[in-house]
C-alpha cells in the first residue's frame, strides 16, 4: 500500500471532503484524509495524507500556510467574501494610495487576536457557528490568536471599479487564519466596509502550488500506472521535526514501540527517527521518566 502525502490543487467548486472522496476511490484505500480545510470558493494547495500518512496529517495542519488574497473595499458582506449578501456599503470615490494601503497593512504584521467570522466552521458549544448564522441565532465568538509573518502588497494590482477600489497581497500565517477576517480587518482599518473577493493558497508546510497535482493530472498518472511517482514521503511534511538516524538494532526496539534511553543528542522534545531513509516513528521526551524517550506517532508497523 502506498504511503506519503499527495500534494493536491485544489479547484474552485470543491470541498475538501470531495476531494478525499475521489483520491480514496484513486488511490484505492480508505486511508486517506485532508491537511486543513479549504473552502469550496477557494483554490490552491491541499496536501491529502495517504496510507500511515494519515498519521502525521496534525504536524502538517499545524504549519504556516501563503496565501494570495483580493480585498474590495466600498461594501462589506455577511461572510466576509463575495459569496455573502452585502451589509454595509460606503463608496470608495477615489483610488487609495499605495503607501496609504502599505501602511495599513504594515499594522497587522505579528501575533494577534482574531475573531472568527460567523459563517465558519469553529464549534460552540458542540455546534458549528455557520449554523448559528443560518438559524439566526446570535452567538458570542471565542477569539484566539494567529500570526502574520508576512504580508505584501502587489502594487500594481490596486484598482477602480465604480464605487469600490481592490487590491491584492501575499500573506504568510500560522494555522487557523481567517484571511476574509483579515480582509474585513484591512479595511476597517482603511475606513471602508471590505470583504475578501478573491483567496489562493499558494503554500502548505513545505508543500507550494508549484510541485502540486490537479485531480486530471492525478488521473493521468494513474492510466499510465504512475501514482508512485505522485507521492511525497512523510519525511519531507516532517522537515520541521528534527530527523535522526539510527541504527539496525535501535530500529528494531524503534518497531516493537519500545521506550528507549534518551543517548541522542538534541534539545527537542519531539523527533523524527529513520533507518534508511525510512520513516520509521516521532519520539518525544518522556513524560515521567527523565532521560528517556517514548513513542508518540508510529509511522511503520513490523
Amino acid at each position: 500500500m502506498l504511503n506519503g502525502i499527495v500534494p493536491l490543487y485544489k479547484r474552485k467548486g470543491m470541498t475538501s471532503h470531495d476531494c478525499v472522496t475521489k483520491l480514496r476511490r484513486m488511490y484505492e484505500t480508505k486511508k486517506v484524509g485532508h491537511t486543513g480545510t479549504l473552502d469550496p470558493d477557494v483554490e490552491g494547495v491541499l496536501p491529502i495524507c495517504i496510507g500511515k500518512a494519515t498519521k502525521i496529517s496534525e504536524y502538517i495542519t499545524s504549519l504556516q500556510k501563503q496565501y494570495e488574497a483580493e480585498i474590495t473595499l466600498g461594501y462589506s458582506t455577511t461572510t466576509e467574501d463575495a459569496s455573502g449578501d452585502i451589509v454595509e456599503k460606503k463608496p470608495v470615490n477615489s483610488l487609495m494610495d499605495k503607501d496609504e494601503i502599505e501602511k495599513a497593512l504594515h499594522q497587522f504584521y505579528g501575533k494577534q487576536q482574531q475573531t472568527p467570522p460567523i459563517y465558519s466552521a469553529v464549534k460552540v458549544k458542540g455546534k458549528k457557528l455557520y449554523e448559528y448564522a443560518r438559524e439566526g441565532i446570535e452567538v458570542e465568538r471565542p477569539s484566539k490568536t494567529i500570526e502574520i509573518y508576512d504580508l505584501t502588497l502587489d502594487s500594481e494590482s490596486i484598482e477602480q471599479s465604480g464605487q469600490n477600489v481592490s487590491f491584492r497581497f501575499t500573506v504568510t500565517c500560522s494555522k487557523g487564519t481567517y484571511i476574509r477576517t483579515l480582509a474585513a480587518d484591512i479595511g476597517k482599518y482603511l475606513g471602508y466596509p471590505a470583504h475578501m473577493s478573491y483567496l489562493k493558497r499558494t503554500k502548505s508546510g513545505p508543500f507550494s502550488s508549484q510541485e502540486c497535482y490537479t485531480l486530471e493530472e492525478l488521473n493521468e498518472k494513474k492510466e499510465r500506472g504512475m501514482l508512485d511517482e505522485t507521492i511525497a514521503p512523510m519525511s519531507k511534511a516532517l522537515q520541521h521535526v528534527e530527523h535522526i538516524e539510527v541504527d539496525e538494532i535501535t530500529a528494531q526496539k524503534i518497531l516493537n514501540g519500545s521506550v528507549l534511553p534518551k543517548s541522542i543528542k538534541t534539545n527537542d522534545s519531539i523527533f523524527l527517527l529513520i533507518y534508511k531513509g525510512e520513516s520509521l516513528a516521532i519520539y518525544q521526551d518522556h513524560p515521567k521518566k527523565p532521560g528517556l524517550i517514548k513513542p508518540k506517532t508510529m509511522l511503520k508497523s513490523k
